[in-house]
């Protein structure tokens, strides 16, 4: 997702009604953490991870890691 801080984005939280912010998470997988830039609701922490991640960058880093 191309949306920097400060812009509005198209995505509200279902919990809390809020619209989520770009902001640095860190996500654990297979023992490494990973700082990444991704969606997410200011009052849960809920994040969205858009299809083209997941299936992309992520589906890549994952891969990485179960062959090591």
């Amino acid at each position: 997702m191309d949306i920097s801080k400060g812009e509005k984005t198209p995505w509200i939280c279902n919990r809390c009604s809020k619209e989520l912010e770009p902001r640095k998470v860190t996500v654990r997988y297979l023992g490494g953490n990973f700082e990444v830039e991704l969606l997410q609701c200011p009052k849960c922490k809920m994040v969205i991870i858009d299809e083209k991640l997941a299936q992309g960058q992520m589906l890549e880093v994952e891969k990485n890691l179960e062959d090591k």
